[in-house]
């Protein structure tokens, strides 16, 4: 591994760390370097600030897990992938959803949901006659229902099993991506 990479690592081990006894907002890029052992300028040689550190983080550690689950028969696997990476990070993902790290965190849901669901809707469509911007709306559709259904989870301290979640997920949505892109396909001739 590339000691850029390495370094980068380090920082995100500090911050994820401090996270979990100090609010996001309180951290200091100081306390990030003091706590692996590096100085301030190498963290400026990495990332402009903290809220940077913070979307490389949820960029690297969370989005590569899910690159192999954008089909209609693998997206459930993907959004488990995303409450467990959740789940797992308990603190840091709290402290992120209760700090000015907001949207990081909604910018970071979005991005991995959008581009699960943009794959499923474009395999789903493969051979009707869909528009690119009907197939873009039904996958932002989704991609928000999803995100208002994980922050309400952690909203309520995670107390559903996300194994749970995905199954109630999967009937409500079972057969609608098709149904939905067939309308759409009808609006076009």
């Amino acid at each position: 591994m590339p000691k850029s990479s390495l370094t980068k690592k380090a920082l995100a081990t500090s911050l994820k760390h401090l996270m979990e006894k100090i609010p996001l907002n309180k951290i200091t890029v100081q306390e990030i370097v003091d706590d692996c052992e590096l100085n301030r300028q190498t963290f400026y040689y990495h990332f402009q600030d903290i809220f940077d550190l913070l979307g490389w983080i949820y960029k690297t550690e969370a989005v590569e897990s899910i690159a192999d689950s954008k089909t209609y028969t693998t997206w459930e696997d993907g959004f488990l992938k995303i409450f467990l990476y959740i789940e797992r990070n308990k603190a840091f993902c709290h402290n992120t959803l209760n700090s000015l790290g907001r949207d990081h965190l909604d910018s970071f849901l979005h991005s991995i949901a959008f581009g699960l669901l943009i794959g499923v809707v474009d395999e789903v469509s493969q051979g009707m006659n869909v528009k690119d911007e009907d197939k873009t709306f039904m996958a932002n559709f989704y991609t928000l229902a999803f995100i208002g259904l994980v922050i309400q989870w952690m909203k309520t301290e995670m107390k559903e099993k996300p194994e749970v979640i995905i199954e109630k997920l999967s009937e409500l949505v079972e057969g609608n991506f098709v149904s939905a892109l067939r309308r759409y396909e009808k609006k076009q001739l």
